[in-house]
């Protein structure tokens, strides 16, 4: 896969299935992440066929929990997005459904306490070595691309340094989100950390932060000198921002997604928490199409 001069969909938590992925393409995303799965689950998983809905499907043993859906539609340009402590552990997943996908990525830009405390996540930014080990493993044993997706660090000149280890592994790529750990998304992304991560490596740099229209997909662009820019809230409250066309209304889009989620037999739980993050940046919960998301019990409802 290719990561220069591409329109990246970040990875997010309970968004970033398959019905999202497939509507972002449509509006001109050229890579798709999936929200990022822990390696324990996955391991837990087998590959099924569903022919009823043309999708491949890693559902957990012995239940019917699909864990991770993807389909021969998406299978040129969606990452599994991964959240590992552990290379042996990271290449079992890995392994499992890199055949299904365009590539892997691993998350360690993730600060919920969730992640970082099973040393997964933005834990990793304090462990070289670890993150050597798992990205070597990885490149050494599948043929599938590799990424991975940083924060910045304390200062520049740290995520530098990080930037040019993780550069020496092998991977294809590297997706830098402008904030640190402790930043919350209402502080500013700090573009020029990430022009300094740029103009270091000689391998595609994807740009990530603050990216809420169409043109500061560009303006990113230029003031970081990278060629790929990866959005996330400013898709989840609009995915059309992907197209260079006049951005869609937020109420078709909504409808769209409602559609594919139908088609693709998406969680209602997923889908119920992607329509209330649209409609709470765009209106209230309050309101009866709010409270009625809230209530609703399967996608019938939802429709």
């Amino acid at each position: 896969m290719e990561y220069e001069n591409k329109l990246v969909l970040a990875p997010m938590v309970r968004v970033g299935t398959l019905p999202f992925r497939l509507l972002a393409a449509d509006y001109g995303a050229d890579i798709t992440y999936a929200e990022e799965i822990i390696d324990h689950k996955i391991i837990k998983c087998e590959r099924i066929v569903n022919d009823y809905i043309r999708s491949t499907d890693f559902v957990e043993k012995g239940t019917d929990n699909v864990v991770f859906r993807t389909c021969n539609e998406e299978k040129a340009r969606v990452v599994f997005q991964m959240g590992t402590s552990d290379a042996v552990r990271a290449l079992k997943a890995a392994q499992l459904v890199c055949k299904d996908v365009a590539a892997v990525d691993i998350n360690m830009g993730c600060p919920k306490s969730f992640s970082v405390s099973g040393g997964m996540g933005a834990a990793l930014l304090t462990k070289p070595d670890l993150i050597h080990d798992i990205l070597t493993t990885l490149r050494r044993n599948i043929d599938t691309p590799v990424t991975c997706k940083i924060r910045l660090l304390k200062s520049s000149q740290d995520t530098v340094e990080l930037a040019r280890r993780i550069e020496k592994t092998g991977v294809s790529a590297l997706a830098v989100h402008g904030r640190q750990v402790a930043e919350r998304p209402r502080d500013p992304a700090k573009w020029n950390e990430i022009a300094d991560v740029v103009s270091a490596l000689t391998i595609p740099v994807i740009a990530n932060g603050d990216v809420f229209e169409y043109d500061d997909i560009q303006r990113i662009k230029v003031a970081t000198g990278a060629s790929s820019v990866m959005v996330a809230r400013g898709a989840l409250w609009n995915v059309s921002i992907f197209s260079p066309n006049v951005k869609a209304h937020w109420e078709d889009v909504k409808k769209e997604y409602v559609r594919k989620s139908i088609l693709w037999d998406n969680d209602v739980k997923s889908t119920k928490h992607t329509l209330k993050e649209m409609i709470m940046h765009y209106s209230c919960l309050e309101f009866p199409e709010g409270k009625a998301i809230i209530k609703s019990q399967n996608l019938v409802d939802l429709a």
